[in-house]
């Protein structure tokens, strides 16, 4: 009788089980932190003697980012759930001026009401034309875009509104909390919270079952329609809190504070991972998309690279995150 070797019998059953292993691992996700590990790698080596590693240099970095991190946070609900939100910057504009005028006249507790408010009514209004009436977020949320920023532009004559409240600005984005920037401090809550509410909640779940099978989840009992207002009100909430951001760290109000800011936030979003197609989101990845998007700004900037050029780099990104994208 012959004794078989139990190595013998393993060995081929461990190959076919590491070839299996490497076939339906999915690279994809993980790029976004390939990328970032890459990227830093780089600029540390190239720009290593101009204090790109410096503890200052980093920090600026992580404040620098921190606000778009925040409003993207909260595209990644809405693009989870299959729709688009492009009124975030402009929201965030609206939100700073609104918060500023009101703050001058009222005082700190009326100003933050005020400036939530914009986001409350600007994402009831979209959320609303959105799963009441069936029209396309991408129509709706453009039409909001210019309705915030006019609207922003208009109640201040095109002039900024400034900030004197030292506590507002400590609050909202000037202020330190050690040697942490404050703003570092909104970005990591907002992460935290947005990636237990997507990935541990109910409601989280809902939210990507809607965006992969809006029919499948209807016939499970998802009020699809719920979810897609509460996503896009959601995102306009976010996007007032950026704003008031903006404003704490600038001193400011100004139409202009979040300009062009849904493009970096849909890029760090798709970047991060999520479907543009919705169905599949993740917050932390986000936040790794933002990262490597401040990551490259800052890197250009330090390398000496001109307005026009960065411009070229980040739209590159842009298109790079749409390459990405792919429906799960």
């Amino acid at each position: 009788m012959t004794k078989t070797d139990p190595a013998a019998t393993l060995e081929p059953a461990l190959q076919d089980a590491r070839r299996g292993f490497l076939r339906d691992l999915d690279w994809r996700r993980y790029v976004i932190y390939i990328g970032f590990v890459v990227v830093f790698a780089f600029f540390a080596i190239l720009l290593g003697d101009q204090g790109f590693l410096s503890p200052n240099n980093l920090l600026n970095i992580l404040s620098q980012t921190a606000t778009i991190a925040v409003i993207a946070v909260g595209m990644t609900f809405v693009i989870s759930a299959a729709e688009i939100d492009l009124s975030v910057g402009s929201v965030a504009g609206l939100s700073s001026v609104t918060a500023a005028m009101t703050i001058s006249s009222l005082g700190l507790i009326p100003g933050i009401i005020a400036g939530l408010l914009v986001g409350v009514v600007v994402g009831s209004v979209n959320g609303a034309l959105v799963s009441m009436l069936g029209i396309p977020s991408f129509l709706v949320t453009l039409g909001m875009l210019g309705v915030a920023v006019g609207t922003a532009q208009y109640i201040t004559d095109s002039a900024p509104e400034p900030i004197l409240d030292d506590t507002f600005n400590n609050i909202f984005g000037s202020g330190s909390i050690g040697p942490i920037p404050v703003l570092v401090v909104w970005a990591v809550v907002a992460v935290v919270i947005g990636a237990i509410v997507l990935g541990r909640t109910r409601y989280g779940r809902q939210v990507l079952a809607t965006g992969g099978n809006r029919t499948a989840a209807e016939y499970t009992g998802i009020r699809t329609r719920r979810i897609k207002f509460t996503v896009l009100l959601v995102s306009a909430v976010v996007a007032s809190i950026a704003g008031m951001l903006y404003a704490g760290r600038l001193q400011s109000g100004r139409f202009q504070w979040g300009d062009g800011d849904e493009l970096s936030a849909i890029a760090a979003v798709i970047l991060g991972g999520t479907s543009l197609f919705g169905g599949a989101g993740t917050v932390v990845g986000t936040a790794f998309g933002a990262l490597l998007i401040g990551l490259i700004n800052n890197g250009l900037v330090l390398a000496g690279l001109e307005s026009s050029q960065q411009q070229i780099v980040r739209g590159a990104i842009i298109i790079l995150a749409v390459a990405l994208a792919r429906k799960k």
